[in-house]
């Protein structure tokens, strides 16, 4: 049996959403004859912009991925920061330069999930993630909504925790206050979730 690939996409400026990603990455590497690979996309920011703002050095462990790479992926995983209550200019500049692969819809019918982060309650947790189904809508993708398959974890009243039905999400505050285990939990889950999804649609309708 060939292996399902899926990519975990994402931006991230102060490692909130790295470690999401992570964690989605756990999750979907915990399904059998599945394989997750973390990708970051490209940054636009010039370096002495990103030191005005602190912003910690990359993860060295991640690499950038190019548009092209995308068609090597079964299924995918989209992270961002929000940024005015919708997707980081970083990652919007990256589906922008997917223009070759919206004009063969080479990406056609592969599920996608997304995740993301915000300041607080009212920075875009389920706007964020709308501004991503229209890229997906336009590729002709499959958007995976969590749902409410996290069970209880979704009704969670006694704790600040960020996602919602569209995915997961944590909230960053500003910027001191880390993804909780709550918060990661779901976040392995939905990696889970998109992860076997992904598998059970190549099975039935393999990719050539």
């Amino acid at each position: 049996m060939s292996t399902t690939k899926v990519y975990v996409v994402y931006y991230s400026l102060y490692g909130h959403v790295d470690s999401m990603a992570r964690e989605i990455q756990k999750g979907a590497n915990s399904v059998e004859g599945v394989e997750a690979t973390l990708w970051q996309v490209p940054e636009t920011l010039p370096e002495k912009i990103l030191e005005k703002m602190k912003a910690p050095a990359k993860a060295d462990d991640v690499p950038e991925i190019r548009p092209e790479q995308l068609v090597e992926a079964d299924g995918f995983l989209f992270g961002s920061p929000s940024r005015f209550g919708m997707m980081a200019a970083q990652v919007k500049a990256f589906f922008d330069a997917t223009h070759e692969l919206w004009a063969t819809q080479a990406l056609a019918g592969r599920p996608a999930g997304v995740f993301w982060s915000t300041g607080f309650h009212g920075g875009g947790q389920e706007l964020t993630a709308l501004t991503f189904i229209t890229q997906l809508a336009h590729h002709g993708m499959i958007f995976v909504p969590l749902g409410y398959t996290f069970g209880s974890g979704m009704f969670e009243m006694n704790e600040v925790k960020g996602g919602s039905s569209y995915g997961a999400g944590t909230y960053a505050a500003d910027g001191s206050r880390q993804p909780t285990k709550l918060e990661l939990q779901q976040a392995f889950h939905q990696g889970k979730y998109v992860a076997e999804i992904t598998k059970k649609l190549k099975k039935s309708s393999p990719q050539v």
